[in-house]
């Protein structure tokens, strides 16, 4: 049996879960270890069954409990090529650190990880898809545009993390500078509600029946608005919430495991 879990979601700190009662990886770890290790407890998951960090690009809130964590509890750290650049560059690359780079298919905890390209403004950011068992579960975030390799990596995937980072009319009208907004809407910037449920649809008629809404902006966004974009855009498809399909959106925080 899979679980999947969204420990934290959004621009404060990311990290999920993902693995069976044997063992598991985290996607990200961008929030301090502390944080992690009592998530995970508060879960009934020992950190010591945690077998790799899965890192999907190089910005802040995505590695910043990488050092502590995976160097204390000896947990291999897997990565590409150009996020090992870049956490460099950032000056955030540490000796103490077992840093390993991806190749096409990488097995840790008896499950099967690959990862495919995705359009942000960094080096070279990835998504993952992860296959344990029969399951397959795809996470997807940070991604200004939902680009053909993503398109044929997610798509038949039984869960589907994916970005809905903001509303459109609230970024427009909100407080972000113009050449921030810009960034936000750009092809290398995050999706929007609308980009993301219109990916639902697709996703849904190739086969994946749960979906989980991540990545929110705090100041751009709501929960509900999030859940009721997509819930309307599927409705229009002919899909039917808890017939169809499941969805969920990943809380900052306290994100709940589901089972596959």
């Amino acid at each position: 049996m899979a679980r999947f879990c969204p420990l934290f979601s959004g621009s404060s700190g990311n990290s999920t879960y993902i693995g069976t009662g044997d063992g598991g990886i985290l996607i990200d770890a961008g929030v301090s270890a502390a944080k992690i290790k009592k998530a995970l407890g508060e879960r009934d998951i020992d950190l010591s069954h945690i077998q790799g960090i899965f890192v999907t690009h190089e910005h802040i809130d995505h590695i910043s409990g990488i050092k502590v964590l995976a160097s204390k509890n000896n947990i291999p750290v897997y990565l590409t090529e150009g996020t090992l650049q870049g956490i460099k560059e950032r000056g955030m690359y540490y000796d103490t650190v077992d840093y390993r780079i991806l190749g096409d298919e990488t097995v840790a905890a008896d499950m099967k990880i690959t990862h495919f390209a995705t359009s942000h403004d960094c080096i070279d950011s990835c998504g993952y898809v992860v296959q344990v068992g029969d399951r397959k579960i795809a996470v997807c975030t940070d991604l200004g545009v939902v680009t053909d390799e993503v398109k044929n990596a997610i798509s038949g995937c039984d869960l589907v993390m994916l970005e809905s980072n903001h509303d459109i009319m609230m970024l427009q009208n909100g407080k972000y500078d113009y050449a921030l907004k810009r960034r936000v809407m750009s092809d290398v910037g995050h999706l929007s509600n609308n980009a993301c449920s219109g990916e639902l649809v697709r996703l849904l008629n190739s086969g994946s029946t749960q979906f989980v809404l991540a990545h929110l902006s705090r100041d751009n966004n709501t929960p509900d608005l999030a859940f009721e974009t997509a819930k309307s855009t599927l409705f229009l498809a002919g899909a039917q919430e808890s017939v169809d399909y499941l969805l969920t959106v990943a809380p900052p925080s306290e994100g709940k495991i589901i089972t596959l």
